[in-house]
């Protein structure tokens, strides 16, 4: 994860705007800039400490998925102080346990574990959450890839708050009124209702545990696509350390045998598994 500081810009008085960022040997604060000192370590709250996301009337949540303490602690309290409720989280795989407490992210794509393009895609194909990259990548390429896995914006670091603040109410005037099209999958007679973490096969219930419901999700929102067993350990049972053993094929055939046939996950020898169909 960069440890690139962000800058931030807060309104000082009406119609004038102040630089709020630390000062560094390389880059000196401007004349008519306000100098503002460090945040230190010892001042800010653990990240594992940060409550969690509740939702509040009218008051916009706010996922931060940024690996570096210093600037994710920072952002979080600049969005507090203008009326957001924001906490932060620092690996991808924190960030697929809470996604869904949020109305939106602020993805880095460099995180210890996962890429945020992947993490971009994941919570695209399974939720209508505002996504937006924000990071020091400055390429052409990360923007389309991000954009493609479903990011709705991209920012790139150093930015002013002012306009971070502004592209989230524009992601959210876009995303609110949308009905979300991906929340539910169906495949012939298969239907997979991630809103209600329901499967149903033609009009039976299908009774699945939860990490069942998720791994067959995860395939089947990526129809075609065969998702390794590296992807899957670490998206479904959010470990990007171990190596995938037993547990995956265990699941897999569990639910084979509940949907009635062993079409409907395709074994792709050597790499992982794709969704299939009846």
């Amino acid at each position: 994860m960069s440890n690139q500081s962000t800058k931030f810009l807060e309104p000082a008085i009406p119609q004038q705007l102040a630089n709020r960022r630390a000062p560094t040997p390389s880059r000196p604060v401007g004349q008519h800039a306000q100098q503002h000192p460090p945040i230190q370590a010892q001042q800010l709250p653990p990240i594992q400490a940060q409550p969690q996301l509740r939702k509040a009337r009218g008051v916009l949540r706010v996922l931060v998925v940024e690996s570096g303490a210093p600037a994710a602690q920072s952002l979080v309290l600049s969005l507090a102080r203008h009326g957001y409720q924001a906490v932060s989280v620092d690996t991808g795989s924190k960030a697929l346990q809470k996604y869904r407490e949020a109305d939106v992210l602020l993805i880095d794509l460099d995180l210890p574990d996962l890429d945020g393009i992947e993490i971009c895609r994941f919570v695209r194909a399974a939720s209508g959450v505002g996504v937006i990259v924000v990071t020091a990548r400055d390429t052409e390429l990360d923007r389309v890839l991000s954009l493609k896995a479903g990011a709705d914006d991209y920012v790139v670091k150093p930015y002013s708050l002012p306009e971070l603040m502004a592209r989230i109410e524009a992601v959210m005037r876009r995303v609110r009124p949308l009905p979300l099209t991906t929340e539910v999958i169906s495949s012939g007679p298969l239907r997979i209702d991630s809103r209600t973490r329901e499967i149903r096969l033609g009009d039976e219930p299908v009774e699945v545990t939860r990490k069942e419901f998720d791994l067959l999700y995860l395939l089947a929102s990526r129809p075609g696509s065969v998702v390794s067993r590296k992807q899957i350990m670490t998206l479904v049972w959010g470990d990007s350390r171990s190596q995938p053993g037993r547990t995956i094929d265990t699941h897999v055939s569990s639910l084979r045998s509940k949907l009635g046939s062993s079409s409907w996950i395709i074994t792709a020898r050597g790499v992982g598994f794709r969704f299939g169909h009846a």
